[in-house]
């Protein structure tokens, strides 16, 4: 049962439910776009695999440049105008290119700059939103609050890809223009939030800079954030590595049009809505934090048997590692988030958000660019084989870490301004010694 500390199921919360709907909706947006964009760039643009991993980098590119920035100013300001501004922002980008689409303007300079923008949004957005979710569901209530947004994400990215190919399929300004109905929709639940949210203390001689660092300092000090930290970084580059190359799989070397493709892709949302759906009984029955390393360790190696899928039966070694993946990952993910957001004090929980998203999606666009380039040298399936090597490799930090000593969650009291490095400290010490 979903509750919140009074009792009260958190989905008979009017807040939370016009914030799922909300999150449900943009995600949909945004997993339409992370394959509608590629697929417009490979059936109408027809790119190269290097120009494949351009555009894989641009749609990352701002959690590098603006993630800890963006972290920062998040903590200054309320969460819920954020997210509004966001979505409002991707529904005018997908009404300019598919005005661009429809004029017959859509280069793949275009392209890329609307992938810029995008990415640009989609860090304000991520970042504000898991640092909102607390004052919705309370910190108590962190795993279920979380496991029932991400079944949505799930569910959006199993009929983004689907959707996706099916809308490329009849143009492109069909495509981006479902995309900006839904950060449309998006934007006007949020506009329904009632509930008053507090606005954060104001410090008028603190400095830019020093609050990143706290925000950086809370992380990488921190043995047991660093490790879940260090692992989702180095999946998520070689997850750069392979996304530019699995359609270009699909497409080029299976023979797939880029319906099938997108509808084959669906799989891993399945999977991931299945992970989301069981990752609160997973977590209960084995540990809130046992099964971060557990659920990565025993789905994500499974990525190896990709570069073997060909026609026929041969898509089972697509089809089956995609979907056991995206199950582990939605585990892995539901309870790291929930790991990392009880750890953190409230006015660190923007900056922290913001660091980890530098650390862990920063890389991403260094990933795409590498994708391409060994694509282009070794091919398609010998650059999806280190990829997928790469990305199991990533449970070493796990495995390696005091993590795998720690079963629960434990509850943590948050001092209103503990000094970030020793507060850091403490807190691992008491949680390595748990289990």
């Amino acid at each position: 049962m979903s509750t919140v500390a009074n009792g009260t199921r958190v989905t008979r919360l009017p807040e939370f439910r016009l914030l799922w709907g909300s999150q449900s909706l943009s995600m949909l947006g945004t997993s339409v776009s992370r394959t509608a964009l590629p697929l417009i760039a490979v059936t109408t643009l027809a790119v190269s695999p290097l120009q494949m991993g351009l555009l894989q980098a641009a749609l990352g590119l701002s959690y590098l440049v603006l993630g800890l920035p963006a972290g920062a100013w998040i903590d200054r300001m309320r969460r819920r105008p954020v997210l509004i501004v966001c979505d409002l922002s991707r529904a005018v980008l997908m009404v300019t290119l598919a005005c661009a689409a429809l004029l017959g303007h859509l280069t793949f300079p275009v392209l890329l700059l609307v992938a810029l923008l995008l990415g640009a949004a989609r860090t304000f957005y991520e970042i504000a939103y898991q640092a909102y979710i607390p004052a919705v569901v309370g910190r108590d209530r962190l795993v279920e609050g979380n496991s029932k947004l991400e079944s949505t994400n799930s569910a959006s990215q199993m009929a983004g890809p689907a959707a996706a190919g099916a809308l490329a399929q009849v143009g492109a300004a069909a495509a981006v223009s479902a995309q900006a109905v839904s950060y449309l929709a998006s934007f006007l639940l949020l506009l329904r939030i009632r509930k008053p949210e507090a606005e954060p203390p104001r410090k008028p001689t603190a400095h830019l800079c020093d609050e990143i660092k706290n925000g950086l300092s809370f992380v990488l000090k921190n043995p047991l954030i660093r490790a879940v930290v260090g692992s989702a970084a180095t999946f998520n580059f070689f997850y750069a590595v392979q996304a530019p190359l699995i359609l270009l799989l699909l497409i080029h070397h299976v023979g797939l049009s880029g319906a099938a493709a997108g509808a084959f892709m669906t799989v891993g949302g399945v999977g991931g809505v299945l992970g989301a759906i069981w990752a609160g009984t997973l977590a209960g029955r084995l540990g809130q934090v046992r099964i971060i390393w557990l659920a990565y360790l025993t789905t994500i190696p499974m990525v190896l048997l990709i570069p073997l899928a060909g026609p026929g039966w041969r898509m089972l070694f697509f089809v089956v590692p995609w979907f056991a993946a995206a199950f582990g990952l939605v585990v892995y993910n539901v309870a790291q988030v929930s790991f990392r957001q009880a750890m953190c004090p409230d006015h660190l929980l923007g900056r922290m958000n913001a660091s980890v998203r530098f650390l862990i999606w920063g890389i991403i666009p260094v990933g795409g660019v590498v994708g391409g380039v060994l694509g282009e040298w070794l091919g398609v399936r010998g650059a999806l084989l280190i990829a997928g090597t790469g990305m199991t490799s990533g449970a070493l930090w796990l495995i390696c870490s005091r993590l795998r000593r720690v079963r629960d969650i434990p509850l943590v009291r948050h001092e209103a301004e503990a000094p970030v490095a020793g507060h850091a400290s403490e807190e691992s010490q008491k949680l390595s010694d748990t289990g």
